[in-house]
């Protein structure tokens, strides 16, 4: 298989986990990502996590408050070096946090390394999500 498949097959490993995470499942994102120490992610609703325990903390973070949604790629955008690679792209869907259904349209960014034969990820970068924020800080003061 060529590199730049390799890489669309990660990619669609992250996001079929990334959808389970939007129906509380954080559990088949492990697969995805690397879990080295050097790994991290900005998510929508800011911040920075370091580290594959900070980093699968933030994602089982929200999964505890969501219940339904999903996500898909769209105009992905693939580049590769030797072991590296990146994807741009959109990330557009539904999801339901606490009960409130919010839109997904965010910029990302995901970085993958060549572990073995196979890619994972080793960081996510989306657009901050005012919607998402609000929705935190209405739960944080509750």
């Amino acid at each position: 298989m060529a590199a730049e498949d390799e890489v669309r097959a990660a990619s669609a490993r992250f996001y079929t986990a990334l959808n389970s995470m939007m129906t509380g499942d954080a559990g088949p994102l492990a697969q995805a990502w690397s879990h080295s120490p050097d790994v991290s992610t900005m998510h929508p609703i800011g911040g920075r996590e370091a580290g594959w325990d900070q980093v699968r903390g933030s994602f089982e973070g929200v999964a505890g408050l969501a219940s339904a949604g999903s996500v898909e790629l769209r105009d992905q955008s693939i580049h590769l070096g030797t072991d590296m690679a990146y994807e741009l792209g959109t990330e557009a869907g539904k999801i339901t946090l606490a009960g409130e259904q919010l839109t997904i349209e965010q910029r990302v960014t995901n970085v993958y390394r060549r572990e073995g034969a196979e890619w994972k990820l080793v960081h996510h970068h989306t657009d901050i999500s005012p919607a998402m924020l609000e929705l935190l800080s209405r739960l944080q003061a509750a």
